[in-house]
């Protein structure tokens, strides 16, 4: 088994602001990494961390760019099991997205048309929260997502565990409890599943 993290965030930004304020949701944008440390963390979004209107397919840091200029985002992160095989499928898809950036847009009316209840959609184009669903949905990953999504809907994935709550900045990756770690191998031999 491996494990993929939701990354939702809210930047503070007037565009993040206008988002929350129709929505009434908590958060007006989600990531997904494949590290625990975010180090591999993507979305569509900001190309450039002053211009809300320039974006697409963006590989996101903590220390970096929009979260960097916006150091008062707030976070909640929360990590998902899913197979080696449903793993290598979401890496394979975002590397695809990755290597063909410069076909993919930002869909801007897609994402004014959620405030409306609206879809739009566009081929190769997304917003962050159609990003996210495109990609778990077609590495195979069980989501019952709606179909006009935000990114606050993540939040209802079953088996989410929720690691992180606070200041994006000052997240630290969990350690490792390798007793319980070590204590779960064992259960697992004495059961029979490994």
């Amino acid at each position: 088994m491996r494990k993929i993290y939701i990354v939702l965030t809210h930047t503070g930004t007037i565009l993040s602001q206008i988002i929350k304020r129709y929505t009434k949701d908590e958060f007006s944008h989600v990531s997904i990494s494949l590290d625990e440390n975010l180090k591999e963390m993507y979305s569509f979004g900001r190309l450039n961390p002053y211009n809300a209107f320039w974006a697409g397919f963006v590989h996101e840091y903590i220390d970096k760019g929009t979260f960097k200029r916006f150091y008062k985002t707030r976070t909640k992160i929360y990590s998902l099991e899913i197979t080696e095989a449903q793993y290598n499928d979401v890496k394979s898809i975002i590397n695809q997205i990755q290597e063909n950036k410069e076909e993919y847009k930002f869909n801007m009316l897609g994402l004014l048309a959620v405030g409306f209840h609206k879809k739009i959609k566009k081929e190769h184009s997304f917003y962050c929260a159609e990003f996210i669903k495109y990609v778990m949905e077609n590495a195979g990953i069980k989501t019952e997502l709606p179909e006009i999504v935000r990114p606050e809907n993540f939040k209802n994935i079953e088996g989410l565990e929720e690691i992180y709550s606070g200041l994006l900045r000052k997240y630290k990756a969990p350690k490792i409890d390798v007793t319980r770690l070590l204590r779960n191998i064992c259960m697992q031999k004495k059961e029979g599943i490994i």
